[in-house]
């Protein structure tokens, strides 16, 4: 599913109240069949250790080597001495473990390169390659090809549906492209102000639901995406 609208509708927030990091003032939020508010701190951090977030920004430490980085998809998992002990001294078993998860989005050979080391396009994989280590049962995505080209966040959002399909996730994804939105997703939400002015499929979205989307800005055109 596809997050839509303009800059500040709620996207970021809405994906990150999904995952547990920002209370709700209203509304409830199910995982399974119980309520966020529910659990506690411990079933919190549970929950939010099976969902893969893959940030704008990637949320990677430049000085810090491919494999802690990728590593840090399971902190939430261990305690802290267990996870002082992976980053300091990650076994053969973690080892194997990220380099198959680097293997599955091109960059086996940059298992001990430093992340500052790596082009734009590379540390985005890492990003990837991080959220599929940590075996989600659902994956949110802020953004994750906003500051490529087309071409490559073509590439990127078809490794991303290609693994969620794979791994049986679940995948929200915010997006301001419109057609990357129709052409990866099957369904969409546009945002704006906080609202959900629509939920549906691209293919049965109106012209005029897009304009109110993106009003006041150069908004899109579906062209032949809409039946309206």
């Amino acid at each position: 599913m596809a997050l839509i609208g303009p800059s500040g509708a709620g996207k970021t927030t809405l994906l990150r109240a999904l995952a547990g990091g920002v209370p709700l003032k209203s509304g409830t939020l199910l995982h399974g069949e119980q309520d966020f508010a529910t659990r506690s701190a411990r079933e919190v951090r549970e929950v939010r250790a099976a969902l893969g977030f893959i940030h704008q920004d990637h949320g990677l430490v430049p000085a810090l080597s491919v494999l802690q980085n990728i590593s840090f998809g399971r902190l939430g998992s261990r305690g802290f001495l267990g996870a002082l002990r992976m980053l300091a001294w990650p076994s053969r078993e973690e080892q194997r473990n990220v380099l198959a998860a680097l293997e599955r989005v091109g960059l086996g050979s940059k298992l001990f390169a430093r992340v500052e080391n790596l082009s734009g396009g590379e540390a985005q994989r890492v990003a990837i390659a991080r959220a599929l280590h940590q075996l989600p049962c659902a994956l949110l995505c802020d953004e994750p090809v906003s500051s490529v080209d087309p071409e490559r966040a073509r590439s990127v959002l078809g490794l991303l549906g290609s693994l969620a399909g794979e791994q049986g996730w679940s995948q929200v994804c915010s997006l301001h492209d419109v057609e990357l939105a129709v052409d990866h997703f099957d369904r969409w939400i546009g945002l704006r102000e906080g609202r959900v002015l629509f939920d549906g499929s691209p293919t049965e979205t109106s012209q005029v639901e897009l304009d109110e989307l993106f009003a006041a800005t150069k908004g899109p055109r579906l062209g032949n995406a809409s039946k309206a």
